[in-house]
């Protein structure tokens, strides 16, 4: 504009062919030679007004008219070119003068030095750049990141995604970055792709699939759209498969239903052909009526009607009853027996086959429902194997009286309230879900609290006010993952209730004494290692062994703290420094650095854990080796970019990590690394550039 506002003095204006030429003449100077420093005017022709001069106002005002359009339409041009120069290079926050540009692809380096001097502005105190650029572009044929970029290594599912991939929603809300885990159970009122869609968002960290009902079929499709989700939003997302169990059922009637009345005598007995009455009905199971003896409580239709043992068969074909509690009875109601161990197997036919059907879907952890005694999860391990993590409901009193050996035989334990309601008193539930809980966070083992969490939310779109504080008490007890059941499957506000869960969470955990209250419990509590399978850890390992990577990380959640740190981030081969540091409760996220998709999606129930996979050492064509631990550490920074964890450049992360990388228990490094980068991070109080490595 300022050279089309001031053309040069030689430029003549156009000729017009309508009206004759008003072109100032410039006369002869008197003294060809002025002094220096004296001003010479020319003088207008005669005839010729002063505002047709080429440099009057209003002859500029003229000619800018004439020109400002064409000037409009090419800065707008220049505009939507940078813009789409930038949109093409996947360009977004953090801006690309944040990263160093050795970590930028080749075709990236023209943003980061267009913005380089630009930087100044957006610094705090220090007029130095936040970032040092290199002027070395990197090799072509080696690895490179940047926000929202694939590195060579990192599996596409995980949270970098293929070039240009752009994640379908923002990360840097709180949902991303919750510490408590979320279940909710599919059924049909969330088995479309579009209802899970929304589950996910709004919270849902782990799918539970119930194989009580449905077809092998729909659960398969239901673990596909799962998947789908998953890669969509490059985000872990875990699968719970549970299993029936042996669920005891009485027989049919001759009429709809029955009402027996307290004080009455009532028979079960084994004649399955023989439709019941008022006075008798049947029940198949021999090994129940062989195993009850005078005494002992039978309970029907989860707990509404009582029967008390009065006499029975020595050769268990038949057991009599008196009613305690009567009420009405119909065909196939269950039966539970608090008082005995019933010598089953944990495992029905049904059973074994949806645990096959299961595993060959590949979900993540199989949960076993009214679990007895520990021989029922060394069974459960044994068809399992490496396959899954395993799970124990606890629901009967037989297993609350051995909890401690099925805690240590599983991966993972559920408080399934529903038929712990049912075989114990109901004011006894709240004292075994803490007690159940405290046992489980010592012992280092994840623990799930289920069951009419939020049953209102079924048919009404709120909670009531005990429901939410049922919520938050399950919270500030340590529980790893909260879990929906009937409000998610077969209810009208499944996405409500998700949201609703979430929303407790969040206000819980952005309370001002919960991080304290789990870090000073966890600190007081004398931690046993959690048990069972190889891949985590081994509960037969004596304590000392662990002493190393247990200072490691205690050490890192102390520096997260002192540095305001947005994260930790741990490499980890077997899951086990990750679970420990999920074990102390630290109050930023953790992000899980591991090699296995099939570790990731299991370690996603833990709590407080964000796994994301990087190949530490591959030998494949087209990844290189990356056992340099700067170049992890770049990748560590971008997947943390990616997920939302990071903010601002001068952002920090504490970094947990083994040297040599892949051997399981050498946890001996602690960096702390800036958002920015691994070569150059900014500590918040003296806003310098240095870098830092504490091992």
């Amino acid at each position: 504009l300022r050279i089309l506002l001031s053309p040069p003095a030689s430029a003549a204006p156009p000729v017009s062919a309508a009206r004759p030429l008003k072109c100032p003449r410039i006369p002869a100077r008197a003294d060809p030679s002025p002094r220096r420093g004296q001003v010479t005017e020319a003088a207008p022709a005669p005839g010729v007004r002063p505002s047709t001069l080429r440099g009057s106002p209003a002859s500029r005002r003229r000619i800018m008219k004439r020109g400002a359009l064409p000037a409009l339409i090419m800065i707008s041009y220049a505009n939507a070119c940078v813009a789409f120069f930038f949109r093409a290079s996947s360009v977004r926050a953090p801006p690309a003068w944040i990263v160093p540009s050795r970590l930028l692809a080749p075709h990236r380096l023209g943003a980061a030095y267009l913005l380089q001097p630009h930087r100044a502005r957006h610094q705090r105190a220090s007029p130095k750049p936040f970032v040092s650029m290199s002027v070395t572009p990197p090799p072509r044929d080696g690895p490179w990141l940047g926000p929202g970029y694939a590195p060579k290594g990192v599996d596409a599912v995980g949270p970098c995604s293929p070039m240009d991939a752009q994640l379908p929603v923002d990360k840097t809300g709180k949902r991303w970055c919750k510490h408590t885990k979320q279940i909710a159970t599919v059924g049909p009122s969330c088995s479309s792709e579009e209802m899970l869609d929304k589950l996910f968002v709004a919270g849902v960290d782990v799918f539970r699939l119930n194989f009580s009902h449905g077809a092998h079929e729909e659960k398969r499709k239901v673990v596909q759209l799962i998947r789908h989700i998953e890669q969509k939003y490059r985000h872990t997302i875990g699968i719970l498969a549970d299993l029936q169990g042996p669920k005891l059922r009485i027989g049919g009637f001759k009429e709809d239903y029955v009402f027996v009345n307290k004080g009455q005598k009532f028979r079960l007995d084994l004649e399955i052909d023989t439709l019941g009455d008022v006075t008798r009905v049947a029940l198949p199971h021999p090994e129940i009526l062989q195993t009850l003896r005078k005494g002992d409580l039978i309970l029907l239709d989860d707990g509404k009607v009582r029967l008390i043992v009065t006499e029975a068969d020595l050769r268990g074909e038949w057991v009599d009853t008196e009613v305690q509690v009567g009420g009405k009875l119909s065909d196939r109601k269950g039966v539970n027996t608090p008082s005995i161990i019933i010598p089953i197997s944990p495992l029905t036919l049904k059973d074994r086959s949806d645990l096959s059907a299961a595993l060959d879907m590949g979900v993540d952890w199989v949960a076993l429902s009214f679990v007895q005694k520990p021989s029922d999860m060394v069974e459960l391990r044994q068809l399992v194997g490496e396959r899954a993590f395993v799970m124990a409901k606890i629901e009967k009193p037989s297993a609350v009286e051995r909890l401690d050996d099925i805690i240590a035989l599983s991966d993972g334990v559920m408080v399934a309230r529903g038929d712990l309601g049912v075989e114990l008193m109901h004011e006894d539930v709240p004292i075994l879900q803490r007690s159940i809980i405290d046992k489980c966070r010592r012992r280092g083992c994840p623990v799930v609290v289920a069951t009419q969490m939020l049953e209102s939310m079924i048919t009404t779109p709120i909670p009531t006010r005990a429901e939410v504080n049922d919520v938050a008490t399950a919270l500030y007890l340590g529980a790893d993952a909260i879990m929906l059941s009937a409000e998610s499957a077969a209810g009208e506000f499944p996405t409500e209730s998700v949201e609703m869960q979430c929303r407790i969470i969040n206000r819980v955990e952005g309370s001002d004494n919960f991080f304290p209250r789990m870090q000073s419990r966890a600190s007081a509590e004398s931690v046993l290692v959690s048990g069972g399978h190889p891949h985590i850890m081994n509960m037969q390992e004596p304590e000392q062994q662990h002493l190393a990577y247990d200072s490691i990380t205690s050490a890192a959640m102390l520096l997260a703290d002192r540095l305001q740190a947005r994260a930790m981030i741990v490499f980890t081969t077997t899951g086990g420094t990750a679970v420990r540091a999920s074990r102390i409760r630290p109050s930023i996220p953790v992000i899980a650095m591991v090699q296995e998709k099939w570790l990731g999606r299991r370690l996603s129930l833990y709590w407080g854990i964000y796994p994301a996979y990087v190949d530490i050492v591959t030998g494949a064509t087209n990844a290189p080796s990356s056992t340099d631990f700067d170049e992890l550490m770049a990748r560590a920074c971008s997947i943390a970019w990616d997920q939302g964890f990071a903010h601002a450049p001068e952002d920090l992360f504490v970094v947990t990590a083994g040297l040599p990388f892949g051997v399981k228990g050498a946890a001996n490094v602690i960096r702390i690394v800036a958002a920015a980068g691994p070569e150059s991070w900014l500590l918040p109080s003296t806003q310098v550039m240095q870098r830092g490595h504490v091992s």
